[in-house]
């Protein structure tokens, strides 16, 4: 059993969180931290902020900077070179709606492999094909899994969700809290954030 907590916070459309979704598991295990995995929208919370768009579009040096950013990041971690999405940033809800309907036990390897799909190869997670095919890839009943995913219901949960991050102080992605609620930003805070839930357990 994991001795401490951590929530994961990520949003389809965020590289910085396919960054940290494919190295999350690993640290987390090293360090005996179970890790929620929350996919959430990040397009609301921006819009309370009074951004129309990513702050990476909003302001051109700052999205030159992360393109670049994120190649030498893609490569520390021996990952395949990034690829940017032709419309940056996708539109990740349907692939949200399908990461929050299922299981904690799938969740992480449908994250992982949309990812790759979106930033390693390139594929326009809007469409419906690339994640029937991501799902299939995966061992799944692509088509029933969809279908779940579109109720209302697990709709509902994705916006709850979506509210709960705006509610704990989300502002970006990818985000981390421990169990005494402190709240980490960004791919390179993840080895604070996990030795942090590290220490809290140590000392319950």
């Amino acid at each position: 059993m994991a001795s401490g907590s951590l929530d994961f916070y990520y949003e389809f459309a965020s590289p910085y969180s396919y960054l940290a979704a494919c190295r999350i598991a690993s640290l987390a295990e090293l360090a005996d931290v179970r890790v929620n995995w929350k996919p959430f929208l990040l397009g609301p919370i921006f819009a309370a902020q009074g951004y129309t768009s990513s702050p990476f579009n909003v302001y051109p040096l700052k999205g030159a900077h992360m393109w670049r950013d994120l190649d030498r990041l893609a490569s520390a971690q021996r990952l395949p070179p990034i690829t940017r999405p032709a419309t940056f940033p996708a539109n990740g809800l349907l692939a949200a709606r399908v990461a929050i309907h299922l299981n904690d036990a799938c969740r992480p390897a449908f994250t992982r492999a949309l990812f790759s799909a979106e930033f390693a190869q390139g594929r326009d997670i809007s469409d419906r094909e690339t994640v029937r095919q991501v799902l299939a890839g995966l061992g799944h009943f692509w088509d029933e899994v969809i279908a779940d995913a579109e109720s209302e219901v697990n709709k509902a949960r994705l916006r709850a969700q979506t509210e709960e991050a705006q509610a704990r102080g989300v502002f970006g992605a990818p985000t981390f809290f421990t169990a005494d609620g402190e709240l980490f930003w960004g791919n390179d805070r993840l080895e604070m954030a996990l030795e942090h839930a590290r220490r809290l357990a140590r000392a319950a």
